[in-house]
Parts: structure tokens; C-alpha cells; sequence
């Protein structure tokens, strides 16, 4: 049972909201203007979890109520009630922190509903996110793991990289993650995106320019490569740059030396890291790449997978987003599910922003699959075994367990050897799973597989 104080200076408007909340089985106070709110608020403040305030009262109305409430620690959750309602009050009221801003008169399922999400909202306070890292690599798929073992093998060489994948899967991430563990990770990290850079200035950007080189070029320039001097010079969206400018870039990486547009050639000590979201194998055939400049590049090729194809990444990446944007907000189970059903064609950076999105607009602790309603494509073709109903967590990632081990059968024709080794668990524990699940596997499309040993953990 939570106490809820009415604010309102309509006694039949405080009767009727408190005889609901009854109902409802809760405590109510009553307060007929600000002034009495604010001393109840003061005097119960362990007692009141939150409050109904009208908007227009005599003295001190429900805005200056609020602004005062915003400076207190510890303040109930507030959902702002009113006859008027004009564009200029409710933008103030939610800039004031109020949980929601409503229009008299308010029915009793909407008021029941409003009551139970400020409820919710009430949770014991959480960790500071101040100490999360600014960017870092999330993901225990299978095919992060394999990306995040090629970057400690690479990590303190010289050899050049080649990140592909598509937009929006975190290629820059990865570049700085093999920069900060490597060797050259006291040098600076440069990136310049090549595709943002209009191919007449690119030349001048990358390798620098004299003092009167050209119209303009009233100072020297660095260039990037001088920039990135015993450090990492990372070239995003090689695929768009031009014919002649690849040249040029092949020759600085075969011989470490840059020649600034009209200057000399200076040698340069820079690790280079690449990537494109394009094919560059067919850009080679069609002749827009230069095949020698692919090979120079893909000396150690990683590649990103869209999001959709890392299922168990979503929900910690959505986490991780969340944190970072400096909120305690944390997902239901329900909002878990519509984000791992949702396709996200942008990948990574669209999970950014929809995590940064609700970060601001939902009031309470909790984020529900109804605040993910913008997000609303499904995943195309996908398996039924994902489109589950709302259920508690625990179930939530029962479903995924079962539907994992299922897909882990079928790729594996039902070997329940090869089927724990793609499952990344040892057999006995596979086999306790397949009888949790009720899950039977025929003999017929490979039994066991058990010959020799497995060498697992």
C-alpha cells in the first residue's frame, strides 16, 4: 500500500480522486493549495511515494510546486492534473520533472493506470554510472568473442587492419580498442572519416600542405598521418575515396612515407587501421578499387556482424547504452523482448539512440516494451521461438536458452557432441538441458558423436 497525496483546490475534485485511490487500496492526504502540499510533503515526507497536483490554485500553484519540490532530495514521484492544458504548461511541467501532465476529467482506469507506472517507478536507489567507461567493446557472442580475441592478437603489432561491416556496427569502436591495447597506445589515435571529406581536400587532410600550395593555404599543415606520428592514423570509409587518391595511399603504406601537398616526402611511423561498409572485393572487380590496395589493407581482416545476428549482445548493449547516458533506468522483460525481436537495421548506433531516447522521455525506473513503440519493424524471417509474451525475466531467458540449444541441433544434425561445442557448454550440462526442456533428439541424424575426447571445459 503506498500513502498518494491529492493537491487541489476543488473540494469535489479531491474527493473524487482520493474515494479511486481508496479503492485502489491506498492512503490518501489531502491538501487544498501549495502551501499545505509543500508542509505535507515536509512533515511525511518517508510516508508520501506520490502525488496528484492540479495545476491552477490560488497562492502558489502547481509549477511553483513543483520547482519548490524539484530542490528537495527525495521528492514522490508528481503527476500534474489540469482543466487548462496549453502547450506552455505542459512543456514547463515535464521540464519541472513531472512524471506526467493530465486533462480533467480524468477517467478511473486512467487514473488507475498512471498510479500503478509513478508506483513503479519507485525503486531503491542504484550504483552511480559516473564511473562507466566512455566506449568499450560489449558483446559474449560468439562472433564478438572472435572479434575481441583478433584484437589482443593484433593488438601490439604494426600490421595494417581492415574493419568491415556494415553501418552502424561500431567499426571505430574496434579501432580504438586494438589502439588503446596496443603498443602505440601512449601515441595519439587520429580518425578521419574519408567519405566526409570532399576528394579535392582529402589529400591536403591526410598528408598535409605547405605554406602557398595552393589558394587558401596561408599555414602549414600536418596532415593526419604527421598527427598520428608513433600512434594509429584510423581511415574510416576507405571504400569511397577516389582512384588517384588511393594511389597515393598505397604508396604511404608501403613505403611509411607521406608527401604534403607542395613538399617534400617526410617518413612517417603510424599504424594504419582501415574500414568500409562496402564490398571492396566487388569494388576491385568493377574496377572502382585498386586490387593492390585491398591485399596492402587486408593483412588482418575482422569483421563486424549486424546486430540482428548477436542476439545475446542486445539486451548488455542496451544496458550499457543506458548507463552511459547517465540514468538509472533499467529494462522490463517485456522491453527486453520487443528490443531482441526488433530487426535494427542501423545497428549498434540505432540501439545508441533509442537507449539515449528513452533515457529522456520515460519518467519512470522502469522502460516498458510500450516506451519502445517507435522501434517497429520486426526482425525479418524471424524464428516464432522469439516472439514471446510478456513474462518475467527468468522466462524471458528460459525462451532464449531453449531456442538457442534448438538452432544449435539443427546446424549441427542433431550431434549433440558438435551441438554443446557451438553451444560453448560441456555435454552433461547440454544433456541436463535437453531434459529440462523436454527437448528429444533422434539417434537417426548423428546420435552422439562421442568418439575421442572433446577436451571442453
Amino acid at each position: 500500500m503506498a500513502h498518494i497525496l491529492i493537491v487541489d483546490d476543488d473540494e469535489t475534485m479531491r474527493d473524487a480522486l482520493a474515494e479511486v485511490v481508496r479503492d485502489l487500496g491506498h492512503s490518501v492526504c489531502l491538501a487544498a493549495n501549495g502551501t499545505v502540499a509543500l508542509e505535507l510533503v515536509e512533515r511525511e515526507r518517508e510516508r508520501v511515494n506520490a502525488m496528484f497536483l492540479d495545476l491552477r490554485m490560488p497562492g502558489i500553484d502547481g509549477l511553483e510546486v513543483l520547482r519548490r519540490l524539484r530542490e528537495r532530495p527525495g521528492a514522490p514521484t508528481v503527476a500534474v492534473l489540469t482543466a487548462h492544458a496549453m502547450a506552455s504548461n505542459t512543456i514547463e511541467a515535464m521540464r519541472l520533472g513531472a512524471f506526467d501532465h493530465l486533462t480533467k476529467p480524468i477517467g478511473r482506469n486512467d487514473l488507475a493506470q498512471v498510479l500503478e507506472r509513478m508506483l513503479a517507478s519507485i525503486v531503491e536507489p542504484q550504483p552511480s554510472a559516473a564511473s562507466v567507461e566512455p566506449e568499450t567493446l560489449i558483446g559474449s557472442s560468439e562472433a564478438m568473442r572472435t572479434v575481441q580475441k583478433t584484437i589482443g592478437v593484433v593488438a601490439d603489432s604494426d600490421a595494417t587492419v581492415l574493419i568491415t561491416g556494415e553501418t552502424g556496427t561500431g567499426k571505430e569502436v574496434v579501432a580504438r580498442a586494438i589502439h588503446e591495447h596496443g603498443q602505440r597506445n601512449r601515441g595519439p589515435f587520429v580518425a578521419v572519416n574519408c567519405a566526409a571529406i570532399p576528394p579535392d581536400l582529402l589529400e591536403s587532410e591526410l598528408f598535409g600542405h605547405t605554406r602557398g600550395a595552393f589558394t587558401g593555404a596561408s599555414a602549414e599543415r600536418e596532415g593526419a598521418f604527421r598527427q598520428a606520428e608513433h600512434g594509429t592514423l584510423f581511415l574510416d570509409e576507405i571504400g569511397d575515396m577516389g582512384m588517384a587518391m588511393q594511389a597515393k595511399i598505397l604508396r604511404a603504406l608501403q613505403e611509411r612515407v607521406v608527401t604534403p601537398v607542395g613538399g617534400r616526402p617526410v617518413p612517417v611511423q603510424v599504424r594504419v587501421i582501415a574500414a568500409t561498409h562496402r564490398d571492396l572485393m566487388r569494388g576491385v572487380r568493377e574496377g572502382s578499387f585498386r586490387e593492390d590496395l585491398y591485399y596492402r589493407l587486408h593483412v588482418v581482416p575482422i569483421h563486424l556482424p549486424p546486430l540482428s545476428a548477436r542476439i545475446s549482445d542486445i539486451v548488455p548493449l542496451a544496458e550499457h547504452f543506458l548507463a552511459r547516458a547517465g540514468t538509472r533506468k533499467r529494462l522490463s522483460a517485456d522491453a527486453a523482448a520487443h528490443l531482441i525481436r526488433y530487426g535494427w537495421p542501423g545497428n549498434v548506433r540505432e540501439l545508441k539512440n533509442a537507449m539515449e531516447r528513452v533515457a529522456v522521455m520515460v519518467r519512470g525506473e522502469y522502460i516498458h516494451a510500450i516506451d519502445l513503440a517507435f522501434l517497429q519493424s520486426e526482425r525479418s524471417g524471424a524464428d516464432p521461438l522469439l516472439d514471446w509474451p510478456d513474462e518475467d525475466l527468468p522466462s524471458a531467458l528460459a525462451r532464449l536458452e531453449e531456442m538457442l540449444i534448438r538452432r544449435a541441433l539443427v546446424h549441427s544434425n542433431n550431434n549433440r557432441t558438435d551441438a554443446a561445442r557451438r553451444l560453448n557448454v560441456n555435454r552433461q550440462l547440454l544433456y541436463a538441458k535437453l531434459k529440462r526442456y523436454g527437448i528429444e533428439v533422434s539417434d537417426e541424424k548423428g546420435g552422439e558423436g562421442e568418439e575421442g575426447g572433446e577436451g571442453m571445459r
